[in-house]
């Protein structure tokens, strides 16, 4: 994993825990969360205070050395082009096969050759189906990661089916680019759930629906 260096906080970090921007042609800061935007990366740590903190610096002027504008909720435009980049993906997913949903589907999912990689939910869910699912995982030795930062209506418009709970991709490009996402998203969302207060109501589980 390649290291850049965030113009907030001076630190030297992998890319997955920073979101690169570049400067547009009218002179505003764009994030390129893909990164593959042509222009000079300006790279930030990958969470809410460090983007409002270079904006209300004019850090990305700085780094630039440029006249450079940025919009105040720079990091809301962050945080929905993440989750619309893995939305995507999660379609391409499901589409390849490489995806299950539901909880009975990724219990079975664990018993397979090749058991997921990547366990989803929903944010917003309740906590004793993760549980489970969890403590079934390591039961069987397995240690998948967990994605944990989509709410159920998120993963629900991702995938075309109401009431999104669980779900669980299979090794491969689209769990590793899944992961990549979600740590930074997860950054993000992090200072923003804890500004707001307690979470959303936990939303029902697909068994109870």
């Amino acid at each position: 994993m390649r290291e850049r260096k965030c113009i907030v906080t001076g630190e030297v970090l992998p890319e997955e825990k920073l979101v690169r921007f570049v400067v547009d042609p009218q002179g505003r800061a764009t994030p390129d969360v893909a990164a593959k935007l042509p222009g000079r990366g300006i790279w930030v740590s990958a969470t809410r205070e460090a983007i409002e903190r270079a904006v209300a610096k004019n850090l990305f002027a700085k780094a630039a050395k440029a006249n450079v504008t940025a919009p105040k909720d720079l990091a809301d435009i962050v945080e929905r082009q993440l989750v619309l980049r893995m939305q995507g993906d999660l379609g391409l997913a499901r589409r390849s096969a490489s995806l299950v949903m539901g909880f009975d589907n990724v219990m079975r999912a664990l018993d397979a050759k090749m058991p997921p990689k990547l366990l989803i939910e929903a944010s917003d869910g309740a906590p004793d189906g993760r549980r489970k699912l969890s403590n079934a995982a390591l039961a069987r030795g397995g240690h998948p990661a967990t994605l944990d930062c989509l709410t159920s209506h998120e993963l629900s418009v991702a995938l075309g089916r109401e009431n999104v709970i669980h779900a669980a991709l299979l090794p491969g490009g689209f769990a590793e680019r899944l992961a990549f996402d979600a740590a930074r998203l997860e950054g993000i969302r992090h200072a923003k759930n804890t500004k707001e207060g307690a979470g959303p109501i936990p939303a029902p589980d697909e068994r109870d629906a």
